[in-house]
């Protein structure tokens, strides 16, 4: 049976674990030759190509790009995934840490897309989806720093969609919820009543539970896949409600 990515190159930054790792999987499964791009790649499958690369190292990511580009022929699908995360309200955080998480969040996937832009030309089917955040459309507590390169993703990807329509290069963005991913663990693991915290996280999505990495890797397939052709300029949700819906108080 033909898959929709059968003969597509897809690259995943951040794909050794959590949501980049299950969207490297999926995209896999149905057909596409997929390399992994982390500073702790080995956690993807060994049947994916896998590099390490740091998405705040311009040599470093156009280095692995070409890598791509050599040893599977092209490339056609970009996952901008790497990210890291940030507590605390705008007083909380040093201007250097402020620095550090904008140059993965963002500036990392400027880099990215900045060095498969050129390859991306050459596919009859380019797309670039950015993982994105909740964070960017709805006031998070104690999440400015995150909430901020989130906000400068959806405009970044909004864009970038812009700028290289004409060239047949779609561009989209995911905006999960808060997603069941390692990041997210050790957030748990680090407050002081772990098992309270989980239950806040789940009682604010309206769907009362956290958001999987298969899920949001559905999402980030189909805005991928061929079949969304006519696609781009979106930012699509995967957030259990949390950003549209406004329930009653439950009884």
């Amino acid at each position: 049976m033909t898959s929709e990515f059968d003969g597509l190159v897809a690259v995943v930054t951040g794909g050794g674990s959590g949501i980049g790792l299950a969207a490297a999987t999926l995209l896999a499964e149905r057909g596409a030759q997929v390399a992994c791009l982390d500073l702790e790649p080995s956690g993807a499958p060994e049947s994916l190509l896998r590099l390490k690369a740091d998405v705040t190292d311009d040599a470093s990511v156009r280095t692995a790009i070409e890598t791509v580009v050599e040893r599977l022929g092209g490339l056609d699908i970009v996952v901008n995934n790497a990210g890291v995360g940030a507590q605390g309200t705008v007083e909380a955080n040093p201007d250097d840490e402020w620095r550090k998480v904008f140059d993965v969040n963002v500036f990392g996937m400027v880099r990215v897309a900045r060095a498969a832009l050129p390859h991306l030309r050459a596919s009859e089917h380019a797309v670039i989806v950015n993982t994105c955040s909740i964070a960017a459309t709805a006031g998070l507590p104690n999440r400015a720093l995150y909430s901020a390169t989130k906000g400068a993703v959806l405009s970044l990807t909004l864009a970038m969609a812009a700028d290289h329509v004409a060239e047949g290069i779609r561009v989209n963005c995911v905006n999960p919820g808060t997603a069941d991913t390692p990041w997210v663990r050790r957030l748990l693991d680090a407050a002081d009543d772990p098992d309270a915290e989980l239950a806040a996280l789940r009682a604010r999505q309206p769907m009362g539970r956290l958001v999987s990495a298969p899920e949001v890797a559905a999402a980030i397939a189909y805005l991928a896949s061929p079949r969304a052709g006519a696609v781009t300029g979106t930012a699509l949700a995967v957030d259990g409600g949390m950003q549209g819906l406004r329930l009653r108080p439950r009884s």
